[in-house]
């Protein structure tokens, strides 16, 4: 019965151990991602003001790109 209960400990440790290694890596990844393919940049922002017919200055586009969160 002992047998059991240590298996089962180290199955659960292993289990815990794998998840905290993928979820390092697959952070890491994301994080990489997105640093390379960023989601939002200045030319979209301008792309969409020239769609809505106006003409943006660099303060809107600063204005807009914090207000979103975006990193310049």
């Amino acid at each position: 019965m002992t047998e059991f209960w240590s298996s089962l400990l180290w199955l659960l440790v292993g289990g815990v151990i794998g998840a905290a290694i993928s979820f390092y890596f697959t952070k890491k990844n994301f994080e990489k991602q997105l640093a390379e393919n960023p989601p939002v940049n200045e030319k979209m922002i301008r792309a969409m003001f020239m769609q809505m017919g106006r003409k943006p200055s660099e303060a809107q586009i600063r204005q807009v790109m914090r207000s979103m969160g975006v990193k310049q």
